[in-house]
């Protein structure tokens, strides 16, 4: 179990900047996979074509993106995924 301070309110041992996955579910098309990656690329250029893997679902309908960015801080992923949330696609993200 992690163990959680008062002051940070952040698991203890997660330390920024940290290489981190952002991970979308949306319809299974190849223009979902670009617009999360165009999205998160605005918050971390560093982000090349080898940091986005995307899986189909088992029933075929959904796909999930996942991209490994460099997060700078914790402010900087809830940007992205503040980002995420108002694409109307999005079905979840984690």
């Amino acid at each position: 179990m992690t163990e959680i301070t008062d002051n940070s309110k952040e698991p203890k041992g997660f330390e920024f900047p940290c290489e981190y996955p952002v991970k979308a579910m949306g319809p299974n098309t190849d223009e979902f996979v670009i617009k999360i990656t165009e999205i998160v690329k605005q918050h971390a250029p560093e982000v090349s074509k080898n940091s986005v893997h995307s899986k189909v679902s088992a029933s075929g309908k959904y796909k999930s993106v996942t991209v490994l960015v460099y997060a700078q801080s914790k402010d900087h992923l809830i940007n992205i995924y503040q980002e995420l949330k108002l694409v109307e696609e999005v079905v979840w993200t984690l």
